[in-house]
């Protein structure tokens, strides 16, 4: 019995590693060493709700026992990691796939803590499946936000680029104009949201702030 335990251990951190490998190629903070300890840990956690508390609960005709207990507490806990995956920043939010994913990866972990190899197996293509062949079809259904950070020695720079991204195509959804000083240099520091209109090149926007030599892009996001 040991050793079909181990196995759907293994077989658990398997597919969670095989998840976050496609993580860890889009470059995400949650890879393939996160995927593969939460799967890992839900397996565990299935393991030992139904073997070891089951035996104790068998020993003791006082306990009431419920196996549906832990897999209702790992879907719910599962949120706090994947809440820290997602980030929100000037109405740019990133990390909610990664999240997704992490989710997945526990229901997975269930699954082969239980046994059923299958489903898991099966589910671990579904999800790969939604990481990268829906986008793969669909990814240009959507306008992708793009958070850019840059710096001119005087505002009119910034409102010149401000003017010439939305001449392009480019819609700004939210910015932020600074004033710095360092080395004795005033400067302004600009921080903006922008979308690509339909039919525009969503990368184009770097060609354009190129097109000002004293423009310096700090930060694209």
């Amino acid at each position: 019995m040991e050793w079909v335990l181990i196995l759907r251990l293994c077989a658990a951190g398997a597919c969670g590693a095989v998840i976050g490998l496609d993580r860890e190629y889009r470059v995400k903070d949650a890879g393939f060493r996160t995927h593969f300890l939460v799967s890992l840990g839900a397996a565990l956690m299935m393991i030992v709700s139904q073997y070891g508390l089951a035996g104790f609960a068998a020993e003791h005709e006082d306990v009431r026992f419920d196996p549906g207990r832990i897999a209702a507490q790992v879907v719910s806990g599962i949120g706090f990691i994947g809440a820290g995956t997602i980030i929100v920043r000037r109405q740019l939010v990133r990390g909610l796939t990664t999240a997704a994913s992490l989710w997945a990866t526990a229901g997975i972990g269930l699954a082969a803590g239980t046994g059923m190899y299958g489903i898991a197996a099966v589910a671990t293509l579904l999800t790969l499946f939604g990481l990268e062949a829906l986008t793969l079809f669909f990814g240009d259904l959507g306008r992708r936000r793009i958070m850019i950070v840059f710096s001119a020695p005087a505002r009119e720079t910034v409102d010149a680029a401000f003017e010439a991204l939305h001449a392009a195509g480019f819609e700004t959804i939210t910015y932020e104009v600074e004033p710095l000083r360092e080395g004795g240099e005033e400067f302004f520091r600009a921080t903006l949201v922008v979308r690509s209109k339909r039919g525009v090149d969503p990368e184009g926007y770097m060609k354009i702030l190129c097109g000002f030599p004293e423009v310096s892009v700090d930060r694209v996001a």
